[in-house]
Protein backbone atom coordinates (compact mmCIF):
# COMPACT_ATOMS: atom_id res chain seq x y z
CA UNK A 1 0.00 0.00 0.00
CA UNK A 2 2.91 2.40 0.51
CA UNK A 3 4.07 1.62 -3.02
CA UNK A 4 0.52 2.57 -4.06
CA UNK A 5 0.72 5.80 -2.04
CA UNK A 6 4.12 7.18 -3.04
CA UNK A 7 3.97 6.46 -6.78
CA UNK A 8 1.87 9.53 -7.47
CA UNK A 9 4.93 11.64 -6.68
CA UNK A 10 7.21 10.03 -9.23
CA UNK A 11 4.43 9.83 -11.82
CA UNK A 12 3.35 13.48 -11.64
CA UNK A 13 6.48 15.31 -10.49
CA UNK A 14 9.35 13.29 -11.98
CA UNK A 15 7.81 11.59 -15.02
CA UNK A 16 4.67 13.17 -16.47
CA UNK A 17 3.87 16.78 -15.55
CA UNK A 18 6.29 18.88 -13.53
CA UNK A 19 9.47 17.81 -15.35
CA UNK A 20 8.09 18.95 -18.71
CA UNK A 21 6.66 22.11 -17.08
CA UNK A 22 10.07 22.85 -15.57
CA UNK A 23 11.79 22.61 -18.97
CA UNK A 24 9.15 24.39 -21.05
CA UNK A 25 7.68 27.02 -18.72
CA UNK A 26 9.98 27.59 -15.74
CA UNK A 27 13.20 27.41 -17.80
CA UNK A 28 11.64 28.73 -20.99
CA UNK A 29 12.77 25.87 -23.30
CA UNK A 30 16.40 26.92 -23.04
CA UNK A 31 19.03 24.45 -24.34
CA UNK A 32 20.28 24.09 -20.78
CA UNK A 33 16.79 23.42 -19.36
CA UNK A 34 17.07 19.61 -19.43
CA UNK A 35 20.51 19.84 -17.84
CA UNK A 36 19.13 22.11 -15.10
CA UNK A 37 16.34 19.63 -14.38
CA UNK A 38 18.67 16.64 -14.30
CA UNK A 39 21.17 18.57 -12.15
CA UNK A 40 18.50 19.27 -9.52
CA UNK A 41 17.64 15.57 -9.46
CA UNK A 42 21.32 14.66 -9.29
CA UNK A 43 21.83 16.87 -6.25
CA UNK A 44 18.89 15.32 -4.42
CA UNK A 45 20.12 11.81 -5.20
CA UNK A 46 23.61 12.78 -4.12
CA UNK A 47 22.25 13.77 -0.73
CA UNK A 48 20.44 10.44 -0.49
CA UNK A 49 23.65 8.62 -1.38
CA UNK A 50 25.41 10.35 1.50
CA UNK A 51 22.69 9.63 4.05
CA UNK A 52 21.02 6.34 3.02
CA UNK A 53 23.58 3.90 4.48
CA UNK A 54 23.55 5.65 7.83
CA UNK A 55 19.76 5.85 7.87
CA UNK A 56 19.48 2.14 7.09
CA UNK A 57 21.93 1.14 9.79
CA UNK A 58 20.28 3.46 12.33
CA UNK A 59 16.85 2.03 11.49
CA UNK A 60 18.18 -1.51 11.96
CA UNK A 61 19.64 -0.72 15.36
CA UNK A 62 16.61 1.11 16.71
CA UNK A 63 13.79 -0.71 14.94
CA UNK A 64 12.78 2.73 13.68
CA UNK A 65 11.94 2.18 10.01
CA UNK A 66 8.29 3.06 10.51
CA UNK A 67 8.99 6.26 12.45
CA UNK A 68 11.49 7.46 9.86
CA UNK A 69 9.05 6.53 7.10
CA UNK A 70 6.44 8.85 8.63
CA UNK A 71 8.94 11.74 8.65
CA UNK A 72 9.90 11.22 5.01
CA UNK A 73 6.27 10.91 3.92
CA UNK A 74 5.35 14.23 5.47
CA UNK A 75 8.48 15.91 4.11
CA UNK A 76 7.82 14.73 0.55
CA UNK A 77 4.15 15.74 0.64
CA UNK A 78 4.92 19.23 1.95
CA UNK A 79 7.73 19.69 -0.58
CA UNK A 80 5.44 18.60 -3.42
CA UNK A 81 2.71 21.02 -2.37
CA UNK A 82 5.25 23.85 -2.16
CA UNK A 83 6.32 23.20 -5.76
CA UNK A 84 3.02 24.78 -6.74
CA UNK A 85 4.50 28.14 -5.71
CA UNK A 86 7.12 28.01 -8.49
CA UNK A 87 6.12 29.76 -11.71
CA UNK A 88 7.82 30.80 -14.97
CA UNK A 89 11.32 32.05 -14.27
CA UNK A 90 11.51 30.71 -10.71
CA UNK A 91 14.41 28.39 -11.56
CA UNK A 92 16.11 28.41 -8.17
CA UNK A 93 12.92 28.00 -6.14
CA UNK A 94 11.72 25.12 -8.29
CA UNK A 95 15.12 23.40 -8.24
CA UNK A 96 15.42 23.72 -4.45
CA UNK A 97 11.95 22.27 -3.86
CA UNK A 98 12.65 19.39 -6.25
CA UNK A 99 15.80 18.62 -4.25
CA UNK A 100 13.87 18.65 -0.95
CA UNK A 101 10.83 16.66 -2.05
CA UNK A 102 12.85 14.06 -3.97
CA UNK A 103 15.27 13.62 -1.07
CA UNK A 104 12.41 12.70 1.26
CA UNK A 105 10.83 10.48 -1.40
CA UNK A 106 14.04 8.54 -2.06
CA UNK A 107 14.79 8.05 1.63
CA UNK A 108 11.29 6.74 2.23
CA UNK A 109 11.67 4.41 -0.75
CA UNK A 110 14.69 2.80 0.90
CA UNK A 111 12.89 2.42 4.21
CA UNK A 112 9.78 0.76 2.79
CA UNK A 113 11.90 -1.64 0.73
CA UNK A 114 13.58 -2.84 3.94
CA UNK A 115 10.22 -4.17 5.16
CA UNK A 116 10.03 -6.63 2.25
CA UNK A 117 12.05 -9.48 3.83
CA UNK A 118 9.95 -9.22 7.01
CA UNK A 119 6.84 -10.02 4.96
CA UNK A 120 8.04 -12.79 2.62
CA UNK A 121 10.72 -15.47 2.41
CA UNK A 122 12.97 -16.84 -0.30
CA UNK A 123 11.44 -16.97 -3.75
CA UNK A 124 8.19 -15.40 -2.52
CA UNK A 125 10.15 -12.15 -2.37
CA UNK A 126 9.74 -11.80 -6.12
CA UNK A 127 5.99 -12.27 -5.98
CA UNK A 128 5.49 -9.76 -3.17
CA UNK A 129 7.85 -7.27 -4.76
CA UNK A 130 5.87 -7.62 -8.00
CA UNK A 131 2.61 -6.96 -6.18
CA UNK A 132 4.12 -3.87 -4.60
CA UNK A 133 5.41 -2.44 -7.87
CA UNK A 134 2.15 -3.34 -9.62
CA UNK A 135 0.05 -1.57 -6.99
CA UNK A 136 2.47 1.32 -7.21
CA UNK A 137 1.75 1.81 -10.87
CA UNK A 138 -1.98 1.61 -10.17
CA UNK A 139 -1.54 4.31 -7.53
CA UNK A 140 0.36 6.44 -10.01
CA UNK A 141 -2.42 5.93 -12.56
CA UNK A 142 -5.07 6.99 -10.05
CA UNK A 143 -3.30 10.24 -9.15
CA UNK A 144 -2.41 10.96 -12.78
CA UNK A 145 -6.02 10.25 -13.80
CA UNK A 146 -7.25 12.81 -11.28
CA UNK A 147 -4.71 15.29 -12.62
CA UNK A 148 -5.75 14.57 -16.21
CA UNK A 149 -9.40 15.28 -15.37
CA UNK A 150 -8.44 18.62 -13.86
CA UNK A 151 -6.06 19.53 -16.71
CA UNK A 152 -8.72 18.76 -19.32
CA UNK A 153 -11.20 20.93 -17.40
CA UNK A 154 -8.70 23.78 -17.02
CA UNK A 155 -7.62 23.68 -20.65
CA UNK A 156 -11.28 23.71 -21.67
CA UNK A 157 -11.59 27.00 -19.78
CA UNK A 158 -8.52 28.34 -21.57
CA UNK A 159 -6.27 28.38 -18.49
CA UNK A 160 -2.46 28.32 -19.04
CA UNK A 161 -0.14 25.65 -17.61
CA UNK A 162 0.98 28.08 -14.92
CA UNK A 163 -2.57 27.93 -13.52
CA UNK A 164 -3.33 24.20 -13.68
CA UNK A 165 0.07 22.61 -12.99
CA UNK A 166 0.16 23.83 -9.34
CA UNK A 167 -3.23 22.18 -8.71
CA UNK A 168 -1.89 18.84 -9.99
CA UNK A 169 0.91 19.12 -7.42
CA UNK A 170 -1.56 19.75 -4.59
CA UNK A 171 -3.62 16.75 -5.73
CA UNK A 172 -0.47 14.63 -5.67
CA UNK A 173 0.57 15.74 -2.18
CA UNK A 174 -2.90 15.17 -0.73
CA UNK A 175 -3.26 11.71 -2.24
CA UNK A 176 0.18 10.68 -0.93
CA UNK A 177 -0.83 11.53 2.64
CA UNK A 178 -4.25 9.90 2.33
CA UNK A 179 -3.11 6.67 0.67
CA UNK A 180 -0.22 6.18 3.11
CA UNK A 181 -2.57 5.91 6.11
CA UNK A 182 -3.05 2.09 5.84
CA UNK A 183 0.72 1.63 6.12
CA UNK A 184 0.96 3.60 9.34
CA UNK A 185 -2.21 2.09 10.80
CA UNK A 186 -1.60 -1.60 10.05
CA UNK A 187 2.05 -2.35 9.17
CA UNK A 188 3.99 -3.91 12.04
CA UNK A 189 7.74 -3.54 12.40
CA UNK A 190 9.55 -6.65 13.63
CA UNK A 191 12.98 -6.95 15.22
CA UNK A 192 14.83 -6.03 18.38
CA UNK A 193 16.79 -2.90 19.20
CA UNK A 194 20.48 -3.25 18.49
CA UNK A 195 20.12 -6.60 16.73
CA UNK A 196 20.89 -7.53 13.16
CA UNK A 197 23.60 -5.49 11.56
CA UNK A 198 25.48 -4.80 14.80
CA UNK A 199 25.54 -8.44 15.84
CA UNK A 200 26.87 -9.62 12.50
CA UNK A 201 29.69 -7.09 12.59
CA UNK A 202 30.63 -8.10 16.13
CA UNK A 203 29.73 -4.59 17.23
CA UNK A 204 27.84 -3.69 20.39
CA UNK A 205 24.32 -2.38 20.13
CA UNK A 206 24.10 1.38 20.05
CA UNK A 207 24.36 2.99 23.45
CA UNK A 208 20.97 4.62 23.97
CA UNK A 209 22.46 7.09 26.45
CA UNK A 210 24.61 8.78 23.80
CA UNK A 211 23.49 11.77 21.79
CA UNK A 212 21.57 11.31 18.49
CA UNK A 213 24.60 12.67 16.59
CA UNK A 214 26.90 10.11 18.22
CA UNK A 215 24.50 7.28 17.43
CA UNK A 216 24.32 8.41 13.81
CA UNK A 217 28.12 8.48 13.56
CA UNK A 218 28.20 4.95 14.97
CA UNK A 219 25.82 3.99 12.19
CA UNK A 220 28.24 5.30 9.59
CA UNK A 221 31.10 3.45 11.23
CA UNK A 222 29.09 0.28 10.83
CA UNK A 223 28.30 1.05 7.19
CA UNK A 224 31.97 1.49 6.34
CA UNK A 225 32.53 -1.92 7.91
CA UNK A 226 29.66 -3.38 5.89
CA UNK A 227 31.09 -1.96 2.67
CA UNK A 228 34.39 -3.66 3.46
CA UNK A 229 32.57 -6.87 4.30
CA UNK A 230 31.05 -7.03 0.80
CA UNK A 231 34.16 -8.97 -0.15
CA UNK A 232 32.42 -11.85 1.66
CA UNK A 233 29.39 -11.40 -0.63
CA UNK A 234 30.85 -11.25 -4.15
CA UNK A 235 27.51 -11.72 -5.88
CA UNK A 236 25.90 -8.92 -3.88
CA UNK A 237 28.84 -6.65 -4.68
CA UNK A 238 28.71 -7.50 -8.37
CA UNK A 239 24.96 -7.01 -8.53
CA UNK A 240 25.16 -3.62 -6.82
CA UNK A 241 27.59 -2.48 -9.54
CA UNK A 242 25.21 -3.90 -12.15
CA UNK A 243 22.37 -1.86 -10.62
CA UNK A 244 24.33 1.38 -10.93
CA UNK A 245 24.63 0.89 -14.70
CA UNK A 246 21.27 -0.45 -15.81
CA UNK A 247 19.34 1.78 -13.42
CA UNK A 248 21.12 4.81 -14.88
CA UNK A 249 19.23 4.19 -18.10
CA UNK A 250 15.97 3.46 -16.29
CA UNK A 251 16.19 6.57 -14.12
CA UNK A 252 16.92 8.77 -17.13
CA UNK A 253 13.81 7.48 -18.91
CA UNK A 254 11.70 8.06 -15.80
CA UNK A 255 13.00 11.59 -15.29
CA UNK A 256 12.91 12.71 -18.94
CA UNK A 257 9.99 10.77 -20.48
CA UNK A 258 7.58 13.69 -20.64
CA UNK A 259 10.37 16.04 -21.71
CA UNK A 260 11.19 13.74 -24.64
CA UNK A 261 7.51 13.41 -25.56
CA UNK A 262 7.03 17.18 -25.69
CA UNK A 263 10.40 18.25 -27.08
CA UNK A 264 11.06 15.46 -29.61
CA UNK A 265 7.52 14.29 -30.43
CA UNK A 266 5.71 17.62 -29.83
CA UNK A 267 3.06 16.25 -27.47
CA UNK A 268 1.07 18.75 -25.39
CA UNK A 269 0.43 18.35 -21.62
CA UNK A 270 -2.84 16.44 -22.02
CA UNK A 271 -1.37 14.04 -24.62
CA UNK A 272 1.65 13.46 -22.41
CA UNK A 273 -0.49 12.63 -19.37
CA UNK A 274 -2.56 10.16 -21.39
CA UNK A 275 0.67 8.54 -22.65
CA UNK A 276 2.08 8.16 -19.14
CA UNK A 277 -1.27 6.79 -17.90
CA UNK A 278 -1.13 4.01 -20.47
CA UNK A 279 2.55 3.36 -19.75
CA UNK A 280 1.71 2.99 -16.06
CA UNK A 281 -0.89 0.37 -16.99
CA UNK A 282 1.67 -1.63 -18.96
CA UNK A 283 4.20 -1.15 -16.15
CA UNK A 284 1.70 -2.56 -13.64
CA UNK A 285 1.12 -5.52 -15.95
CA UNK A 286 4.86 -6.07 -16.25
CA UNK A 287 5.37 -5.92 -12.48
CA UNK A 288 2.51 -8.29 -11.68
CA UNK A 289 3.39 -10.75 -14.44
CA UNK A 290 7.14 -10.81 -13.87
CA UNK A 291 6.64 -11.01 -10.12
CA UNK A 292 5.34 -14.53 -10.72
CA UNK A 293 7.58 -15.33 -13.70
CA UNK A 294 10.80 -14.46 -11.87
CA UNK A 295 9.90 -16.82 -9.02
CA UNK A 296 9.67 -19.58 -11.65
CA UNK A 297 12.61 -18.83 -13.94
CA UNK A 298 14.82 -17.03 -11.43
CA UNK A 299 15.44 -13.38 -10.64
CA UNK A 300 18.59 -13.14 -12.76
CA UNK A 301 17.09 -14.48 -16.00
CA UNK A 302 13.97 -12.36 -15.58
CA UNK A 303 16.11 -9.26 -15.17
CA UNK A 304 18.27 -10.13 -18.19
CA UNK A 305 15.16 -10.39 -20.37
CA UNK A 306 13.95 -6.98 -19.25
CA UNK A 307 17.34 -5.35 -19.91
CA UNK A 308 17.20 -6.67 -23.46
CA UNK A 309 13.74 -5.12 -23.66
CA UNK A 310 15.18 -1.79 -22.52
CA UNK A 311 17.69 -1.86 -25.37
CA UNK A 312 14.79 -2.38 -27.79
CA UNK A 313 12.92 0.52 -26.17
CA UNK A 314 15.79 2.97 -26.65
CA UNK A 315 16.16 1.99 -30.30
CA UNK A 316 12.41 2.27 -30.99
CA UNK A 317 12.21 5.71 -29.36
CA UNK A 318 15.22 6.95 -31.33
CA UNK A 319 13.71 5.77 -34.63
CA UNK A 320 10.12 6.93 -33.91
CA UNK A 321 9.04 9.68 -36.29
CA UNK A 322 5.28 9.58 -35.64
CA UNK A 323 3.00 9.18 -32.64
CA UNK A 324 2.14 5.51 -33.33
CA UNK A 325 5.77 4.37 -33.27
CA UNK A 326 6.49 6.38 -30.15
CA UNK A 327 3.46 4.84 -28.43
CA UNK A 328 4.93 1.40 -29.21
CA UNK A 329 8.28 2.37 -27.70
CA UNK A 330 6.59 3.83 -24.63
CA UNK A 331 4.58 0.70 -23.92
CA UNK A 332 7.59 -1.58 -24.32
CA UNK A 333 9.30 0.72 -21.80
CA UNK A 334 6.33 0.32 -19.46
CA UNK A 335 6.55 -3.47 -19.49
CA UNK A 336 10.29 -3.36 -18.90
CA UNK A 337 9.98 -0.72 -16.18
CA UNK A 338 7.68 -2.74 -13.96
CA UNK A 339 9.56 -5.96 -14.53
CA UNK A 340 13.09 -4.61 -13.99
CA UNK A 341 12.18 -2.66 -10.84
CA UNK A 342 10.44 -5.67 -9.30
CA UNK A 343 13.21 -8.13 -10.23
CA UNK A 344 16.01 -5.88 -8.99
CA UNK A 345 14.48 -5.22 -5.58
CA UNK A 346 13.62 -8.90 -5.07
CA UNK A 347 17.13 -10.07 -6.03
CA UNK A 348 18.70 -7.82 -3.41
CA UNK A 349 16.48 -9.38 -0.75
CA UNK A 350 17.22 -12.86 -2.08
CA UNK A 351 20.99 -12.37 -1.80
CA UNK A 352 20.99 -10.61 1.60
CA UNK A 353 21.45 -12.30 5.00
CA UNK A 354 18.36 -11.90 7.15
CA UNK A 355 19.96 -9.91 9.96
CA UNK A 356 21.34 -7.29 7.56
CA UNK A 357 18.41 -6.81 5.20
CA UNK A 358 17.70 -3.15 6.06
CA UNK A 359 21.41 -2.40 5.81
CA UNK A 360 21.77 -4.11 2.43
CA UNK A 361 18.65 -2.39 1.15
CA UNK A 362 20.36 0.84 2.18
CA UNK A 363 23.23 -0.16 -0.12
CA UNK A 364 20.67 -0.98 -2.82
CA UNK A 365 19.21 2.49 -2.39
CA UNK A 366 22.70 3.95 -2.62
CA UNK A 367 23.32 2.13 -5.91
CA UNK A 368 19.98 3.24 -7.38
CA UNK A 369 20.54 6.84 -6.35
CA UNK A 370 24.03 6.82 -7.85
CA UNK A 371 22.47 5.64 -11.08
CA UNK A 372 19.87 8.41 -10.82
CA UNK A 373 22.74 10.89 -10.80
CA UNK A 374 24.55 9.48 -13.82
CA UNK A 375 21.60 8.62 -16.09
CA UNK A 376 19.68 11.92 -16.16
CA UNK A 377 22.93 13.92 -16.19
CA UNK A 378 24.09 11.93 -19.22
CA UNK A 379 20.85 12.78 -20.99
CA UNK A 380 20.98 16.44 -19.96
CA UNK A 381 24.60 16.84 -21.04
CA UNK A 382 23.86 15.14 -24.37
CA UNK A 383 20.97 17.54 -25.07
CA UNK A 384 23.02 20.57 -24.03
CA UNK A 385 26.14 19.61 -26.01
CA UNK A 386 24.08 18.80 -29.14
CA UNK A 387 22.09 22.07 -28.95
CA UNK A 388 18.81 20.36 -28.14
CA UNK A 389 19.03 16.94 -29.86
CA UNK A 390 16.81 14.79 -27.63
CA UNK A 391 16.94 11.80 -29.99
CA UNK A 392 20.70 11.53 -29.68
CA UNK A 393 20.38 11.83 -25.90
CA UNK A 394 17.90 8.95 -25.82
CA UNK A 395 20.15 6.73 -27.94
CA UNK A 396 23.10 7.38 -25.61
CA UNK A 397 21.24 5.61 -22.78
CA UNK A 398 21.57 2.25 -24.54
CA UNK A 399 25.18 1.95 -23.38
CA UNK A 400 24.07 1.72 -19.75
CA UNK A 401 21.83 -1.27 -20.48
CA UNK A 402 24.57 -3.04 -22.43
CA UNK A 403 27.06 -2.69 -19.57
CA UNK A 404 24.41 -3.78 -17.06
CA UNK A 405 23.77 -6.98 -19.03
CA UNK A 406 27.49 -7.75 -19.20
CA UNK A 407 27.92 -7.38 -15.41
CA UNK A 408 24.73 -9.33 -14.65
CA UNK A 409 26.17 -12.30 -16.54
CA UNK A 410 28.74 -12.73 -13.76
CA UNK A 411 26.18 -12.82 -10.92
CA UNK A 412 25.42 -16.34 -9.57
CA UNK A 413 22.13 -15.99 -7.69
CA UNK A 414 22.19 -19.54 -6.32
CA UNK A 415 25.70 -19.17 -4.93
CA UNK A 416 24.85 -15.78 -3.45
CA UNK A 417 21.73 -17.15 -1.75
CA UNK A 418 23.61 -20.08 -0.22
CA UNK A 419 26.27 -17.75 1.13
CA UNK A 420 23.62 -15.47 2.66
CA UNK A 421 21.94 -18.44 4.37
CA UNK A 422 25.25 -19.71 5.74
CA UNK A 423 26.10 -16.28 7.13
CA UNK A 424 22.65 -15.98 8.69
CA UNK A 425 22.97 -19.35 10.41
CA UNK A 426 26.12 -18.16 12.21
CA UNK A 427 24.47 -15.09 13.74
Amino acid sequence: MFDFANSGYTTVVITAVFNAYFVSAIAGNAHWASLAWSSALALSYGLIVLTAPGVGAWADRHVAKKKLLAVTTLGCALGTAALGLAGPGDIWLAAALVVVSNFFFGTGENLIAAFLPELARGRALGRLSGWGWGLGYLGGMLVLGLCLAYVAHAQGLGEPASAFVPVTLWITAGMFLLASLPTFLFLRERGTVGAGACALQGMPATDQSTSPASRLLQGYDQIFASLRSLRDYPDVRRFLVCIVFYQAGVQAVIALAAVYAQQAMHFDTQQTIVLILVVNATAALGAFAFGHVQDRIGHKLALAVTLAGWLLTVLLAYLATDAARFWLAANVAGLCLGASQSAGRALVGYLSPIARRAEFFGLWGLAVKLSAIFGPLTYGLAVWSSSGNHRLAMLSLGGYFLVGLAILAGVDAGRGRRRALRKASRV
